[in-house]
């Protein structure tokens, strides 16, 4: 994906649609990442508490739903046209549930900042979270790739219409 292309990404472009979550991944993991020092020298503000609940947001509600694409549709689909790509995916797939687990301790650290504005996040809660998100974008993007070199443009249709109709449940 052109990070300089402004167009809109939706689900006709099932795998641009992978790439825009993760693109969000890596914004919000930035913020976690900035997040301790930020508290640290500026306190508990607004500004925390919003950006928090927009990063809970997002890991409570698109992440999953992104998990779901690509353990539902997108990787099986890779792995009718290409094979090769078995071992990444059982990995990736494994780094699901700790990416899950590392989720739920930055979400609890943000709980705990919330009730208390003396409360210091634990930051090694937020590394191992995201680095867990770096080394699993890592080995994703790749098959990514793959998928846009080796499935059939009428495939992909057919799971983005897949992915879109999940959103609305």
């Amino acid at each position: 994906m052109n990070p300089f292309d402004n167009r809109s990404v939706t689900f006709a472009e099932p795998i641009d649609m992978l790439y825009a979550c993760h693109d969000k991944v890596r914004r919000f993991c930035g913020q976690v990442t900035l997040l301790p020092d930020y508290v640290a020298e500026n306190g508990r503000t607004d500004v925390v508490l919003q950006a928090i609940r927009q990063i809970s947001q997002y890991f409570n509600v698109a992440a999953p739903l992104h998990h779901e694409d690509e353990e539902e549709n997108f990787f099986p689909l890779l792995l009718q046209y290409a094979p090769q790509a078995q071992e990444s995916i059982d990995e990736l797939l494994r780094q699901h549930e700790s990416l899950h687990e590392n989720w739920q301790a930055v979400s609890a650290e943000f709980a705990r900042l919330e009730a208390d504005a003396e409360y210091r996040l634990d930051t090694e809660a937020l590394q191992r979270f995201t680095a867990g998100y770096d080394v699993h974008l890592g080995i994703e993007e790749p098959l990514f790739e793959m998928g846009k070199t080796f499935i059939p443009k009428d495939k992909l249709t057919e799971i983005g219409a897949i992915m879109a109709a999940r959103r609305k449940k």
